[in-house]
């Protein structure tokens, strides 16, 4: 059979009522040897049809094409009525709901996750989502996290792991303007210098380590701690003077080595320096 994803217009004029007596009927008729099964299941599914696409449309906005969701819904009530035993009762629309639903809550904890959580909370959210159709019907609300957590035999903080992955079926552009028109990755920048820094620490890295221990002490004072030369000086025991000859020096020295390293051509030797 080829199956319509969108009922007719006498179809979806059907009341509830209408509906499931025409399915009883039909369903009455499976009696008859000389009815065929599969012909009388097709009718079935086309009646029935705008109660998957109901079905459908409450799972719109997750992140998943309309057209898939209609897809997967008219697959459940396939299943749903090639499976239907009428001896074990009349009421279709009561097996059919909840395997399309079932179709539905597979086909997102399969497929429907821009971010996965653990299996765990998959199944765990599945679970949720049948117990919050059963419970409302009981308490005439929407339950609360305690009981559900009850219903299922789970603690509640699972519960709310769980239902607080919902979000994770789709995810907002760092671009959308707020509030006060100011976009997510506003809040979000900030400035990070070692990036900027990170190539001349690999490149200044061996070269560095060439230089003495004291030569060492000197930048990383100076560069690294922000001391000044006067600071520099009392650390070291020499004057401020001293200090800036041999911070000019350390510096031309380590330039020339690196634009030595970069024509390839030998490393200069600290006691050929004449600054040295």
């Amino acid at each position: 059979m080829s199956l319509t994803l969108q009922p007719s217009s006498s179809q979806a004029r059907l009341t509830r009522s209408a509906r499931a007596a025409a399915t009883s009927d039909l369903l009455a008729r499976l009696d008859d040897p000389a009815c065929s099964r599969r012909q009388v299941e097709d009718e079935i599914i086309r009646i029935n049809l705008v109660v998957a696409m109901q079905e459908a449309r409450r799972y719109e906005g997750r992140g998943i094409d309309k057209e898939d969701l209609r897809q997967v819904a008219s697959l459940g009530l396939v299943k749903a009525a090639r499976s239907f035993d009428p001896t074990l009762g009349t009421d279709f629309l009561s097996f059919a709901v909840p395997t399309i639903r079932g179709e539905l809550r597979r086909w997102f904890r399969d497929r429907g996750w821009m971010v996965r959580p653990p299996r765990p909370v998959q199944d765990l959210q599945a679970g949720i989502i049948a117990a919050q159709d059963t419970l409302v019907q009981e308490f005439g609300r929407t339950a609360r996290p305690s009981e559900l957590a009850a219903h299922l035999s789970v603690d509640v903080d699972q519960v709310i792991e769980a239902v607080s992955a919902s979000g994770l079926f789709t995810v907002d552009s760092l671009d959308v303007k707020l509030s006060g028109g100011r976009a997510p990755h506003d809040r979000l920048a900030f400035r990070d210098t070692g990036f900027a820094s990170a190539e001349a620490r690999i490149v200044l890295g061996p070269l560095v380590r060439e230089l003495s221990s004291r030569e060492r002490r000197i930048l990383e004072l100076r560069f690294f701690q922000g001391a000044s030369q006067a600071e520099i000086g009392e650390q070291l025991g020499v004057t401020q003077a001293q200090v800036s000859r041999l911070l000019t020096s350390i510096c031309r020295r380590l330039r020339q080595r690196l634009q030595a390293s970069r024509r390839g051509t030998a490393t200069i030797r600290p006691d050929l320096d004449p600054a040295a």
